[in-house]
């Protein structure tokens, strides 16, 4: 009886009900079981994200193949932008200023961090770094050397000397890179094939204690430079093949800190142990975006591109696929991450094509050529059938419950659509290389629009087809978006910052080089039976979600032995002082 109402669902609907009830088989066969056997004291089982199997490779360079957490907590960055404050902190930077009009940003280099090696952390390392990025040009994943003009040292001040006035973006930019050794990477003749399998970093968890394909083994740094962290003895990162199986570890007990998206967490997490489980997931991650390939047709034209979002209907997805932890996007593509610059104004003057309208996609589709045939599907204007292909990664149960929507909305309007599922490895290096038409992915910001919309409508970021992209993936460029982005740069006022914020707003809602979906909550959960100092909703001082870099330092510096003390009195504030002021020459 249970199993004939089920198939009378919707596929997406049947999907969801199956997992919830595979969620709940577990925990009553758990229930009946012994308790899993106790893990370590000082110990925390940490899964960012959810992967079949870990492949050794710990290069910081790459920040989506690296494995956790190469970039922020084995190396490190200068600076971390506390996301959950919206504040910019100091940590292998203690301080910063700008001179030059603008064009300079110095950043002083703390004293007493050391590479895991035993050799001191310099500013000559910092400015290493960089040149590095510049030498090998997949390195700078992000284009800061589009910006940057060079980059020199005075005692323990790194000069960065930019092309022209670049403010908060470039402290950003500038701060999330992680820091490598030149004694090291000076000796590796490609450190873009490098998976630096034995990381020598400045992190408070830098030893690679164990390493296996199903699970490995993250030590902490005995002699980290901040006193008296961290407060536990390693973190054990175990393989999930999906979120079904890594949600039930969550639920048993057996994960301390995660990033998943758990279907009625209230009830099935939360309330069985209320004491020690809870979770914080504000939508202060980038937007969770549609991506179409704006270098194949027809997804070439702005207008194809608006009338698929208006086939999609949001206001399910949210209910259905993200349980309502999330809301429609509108056509602006921003998440709360950057509500104070938000227009409402452009929204209404432009027109907001995120309103789910599938007879005005009709009738946009029939105007662009693309009609429907005797069988009712739409061809190209060659007449050939118009077959499209919708990507998204294996075992992302909210993400694939989300696509298999906006599959059954396209070929409502006569697109011939169809959804493939790959695992991650091969779905990302499709997405990289634009071997697709659409696919569900991220996106990304900071503390301003600026790198949202660089990484969305900038030619800074754009890689011919086939070659690696670590962001804008649609492959979209706009002349007038970068003229909008270097004046935001460049500007130090927070009033014409506004007006360049709805000037760039405009410009995306007017050519919709992507799809915005949902804002994309920042996943966190957390268990603390065993692990304390989380960031919780009454006190978030900065994000929980440990896949968040550089900000999941911020959390892991704190993180101790259940019934210990607190490390810090104001954590998430980044780190005290511990070096001399700037010599009078460049203060």
């Amino acid at each position: 009886m249970l199993h004939a109402k089920i198939r009378s669902l919707p596929a997406f609907h049947q999907r969801f009900v199956r997992n919830a009830l595979l969620i709940s088989a577990g925990l009553l066969s758990f229930a009946c079981t012994k308790k899993s056997a106790k893990t370590e004291e000082g110990v925390a089982v940490v899964v960012p994200n959810a992967r079949s199997t870990w492949i050794r490779n710990f290069n910081p360079f790459f920040k989506s193949q690296a494995r956790w957490p190469a970039t922020a907590g084995i190396y490190e960055p200068t600076i971390i932008l506390n996301r959950e404050k919206g504040k910019f902190v100091p940590w292998l930077a203690e301080s910063w200023h700008w001179k030059d009009k603008n064009e300079t940003l110095i950043l002083q280099i703390r004293k007493g961090p050391l590479w895991a090696d035993g050799m001191p952390l310099l500013a000559t390392d910092v400015a290493f770094t960089f040149r590095l990025m510049k030498k090998f040009k997949a390195l700078d994943q992000f284009s800061i050397w589009e910006h940057l003009k060079d980059v020199d040292v005075v005692g323990q001040e790194v000069h960065f000397h930019f092309r022209h006035p670049f403010t908060l973006p470039a402290l950003f930019l500038v701060g999330q890179q992680p820091i490598v050794p030149e004694h090291i990477w000076s000796k590796i003749k490609d450190p873009v094939k490098f998976a630096d399998p034995e990381p020598v970093g400045s992190g408070p968890f830098n030893q690679v204690l164990s390493f296996k394909n199903q699970m490995y083994e993250i030590g902490a740094n005995p002699n980290y430079w901040q006193e008296g962290k961290p407060g536990i003895k390693k973190f054990r990162l175990p393989a999930f093949g999906g979120n079904e199986a890594l949600s039930l570890a969550i639920i048993k007990g057996e994960v301390d800190w995660a990033g998943a998206f758990i279907p009625a967490i209230d009830r099935i997490y939360v309330n069985k142990d209320p004491a020690h489980h809870g979770y914080n997931s504000p939508a202060l991650e980038g937007t969770v975006m549609l991506y179409a390939n704006t270098k194949k047709a027809p997804f070439t034209h702005p207008e194809v591109r608006k009338a698929i979002s208006q086939a999609i209907n949001r206001k399910m997805i949210v209910r259905i696929a993200m349980q309502g932890n999330a809301r429609p996007a509108d056509a602006t593509g921003f998440s709360d991450l950057y509500k104070k610059y938000r227009s409402q104004k452009a929204l209404d003057e432009e027109g907001d094509w995120t309103k789910f309208n599938p007879q005005k996609a009709e009738e946009i589709f029939d105007q662009a050529g693309l009609k429907r045939g005797k069988d009712g599907l739409r061809t190209l204007p060659d007449g050939s059938p118009w077959k499209v292909d919708l990507n998204c990664v294996v075992g992302w149960s909210d993400w694939i419950i989300a696509a298999e929507i906006m599959v059954k909305n396209l070929r409502a309007v006569g697109i011939d659509a169809t959804l493939r599922t790959y695992a991650f490895g091969a779905w990302f290096s499709k997405l990289q290389l634009g071997e697709f038409q659409l696919s569900m992915s991220w996106s990304d910001g900071a503390a301003t629009p600026y790198s949202f919309y660089q990484r969305q409508m900038s030619r800074d970021t754009v890689k011919p087809l086939g070659v690696p992209a670590e962001n804008n993936w649609q492959r979209f460029e706009s002349e007038k978006a970068d003229k909008l982005l270097a004046a935001f740069a460049g500007s130090g006022s927070e009033k014409e910052r506004m007006f360049l914020a709805e000037e760039l707003q405009r410009e995306f809602i007017r050519q919709a080089p992507a799809i915005p979906i949902f804002p994309g909550p920042s996943w966190g959960e957390y268990n603390t039976k065993r692990i304390e100092g989380f960031p919780t909703k009454e006190n978030p001082y900065a994000l929980l979600a440990p896949y968040k870099a550089p900000g999941q330092l911020l959390v892991m510096v704190e993180l101790r032995p259940a019934g210990t003390k607190p490390l810090s009195d104001n954590p998430g504030e980044g780190a005290a002082p511990t070096s001399q002021p700037p010599s009078k020459a460049t203060r």
